[in-house]
């Protein structure tokens, strides 16, 4: 994929990006494992929309009524779970097949995963935390929705355990904006990020700026990645977002990991092939 940077390449960029929100129309065969609850029309007064929100729920949900869990929040959720909803007709996170398999292996603690819709055109609006080329600039609000709105509902819905420690949020691409301007501005909500592939270069690399700024480490523990193949810039980029975290105190291979996946591409299938290592990561078991 051609990550445009600046003028018109940029606004056709941001335009082809927000269709990320709607799948192909043909006929798509339903690819979930395990118990997926949807939430349809979830409305925000924040935000002044609704979108869907769908629920992944562990193996032994069901059977262990006094058990608590972790909750992974993800954006782009329409892409996680199940090709019949994700923008692309061959490709998706296979959340659930991965995340089931690892709980099963004992590799990771069970946990909820909270796929939330994008809002289609306005998807980069929501998810950067600059204005440029009239897209983005609203990220501020989109935490407040997932803080205010979508956190309180999942945890009156379903049995959760709610501390910063015990609650993760991750995105890809833009969403990786979005994660770490969400995750970073409320630390005592998220206390596991997962950048996936994240669009460093947005606004001459403002979120080196904004890691740059913080006023002091967080407790948070940082997961930031990227593929080889997502062009020389980006993977430069993203070595320059690791080193930031690291001049702030975070630790690689302690509180910080960082990841160069050789040969992959920005496409779901290159997250997909991440997702095991990144909720080894983020959940490990215990």
């Amino acid at each position: 994929m051609f990550f445009a940077r600046t003028g018109a390449a940029l606004a056709a960029f941001s335009v082809a990006m927000a269709t990320i929100a709607q799948p192909t129309q043909q006929t798509r065969p339903r690819t979930v494992t395990g118990d997926l609850r949807m939430h349809s029309a979830f409305r925000s007064v924040i935000l002044g929309n609704i979108r869907d929100i769908v629920v992944w729920l562990p193996p032994d949900y069901a059977t262990s009524p006094s058990r608590r869990y972790p909750v992974l929040y993800m954006g782009d959720g329409q892409n996680l779970f199940n090709l019949e909803t994700s923008f692309l007709p061959d490709q998706e996170w296979r959340v659930d097949e991965i995340a089931t398999a690892l709980i099963e292996a004992k590799l990771v603690e069970p946990l909820i995963v909270v796929g939330v819709y994008n809002a289609g055109v306005d998807r980069a609006n929501e998810y950067l935390p600059t204005r440029v080329q009239n897209n983005g600039g609203r990220v501020d609000r989109f935490g407040r929705f997932l803080v205010e709105e979508v956190k309180p509902m999942i945890d009156r819905t379903y049995r959760t355990k709610t501390g910063p420690g015990d609650t993760g949020l991750a995105g890809s691409s833009f969403g990786g904006i979005m994660t770490l301007s969400v995750g970073l501005q409320h630390p005592n909500v998220f206390g596991k990020l997962a950048a996936i592939s994240p669009s460093v270069w947005w606004d001459d690399r403002h979120v080196l700026k904004m890691v740059g700024t913080l006023p002091r480490k967080t407790r948070q523990k940082v997961w930031i990645d990227i593929g080889t193949e997502e062009g020389d810039v980006n993977v430069r980029n993203t070595a320059l977002l690791r080193d930031r975290f690291v001049a702030k105190g975070w630790r690689d291979g302690k509180d910080l990991a960082f990841v160069t996946d050789r040969g992959a591409k920005h496409n779901e299938n290159a997250w997909a092939g991440r997702m095991d290592a990144i909720l080894m990561w983020l959940f490990p078991s215990r």
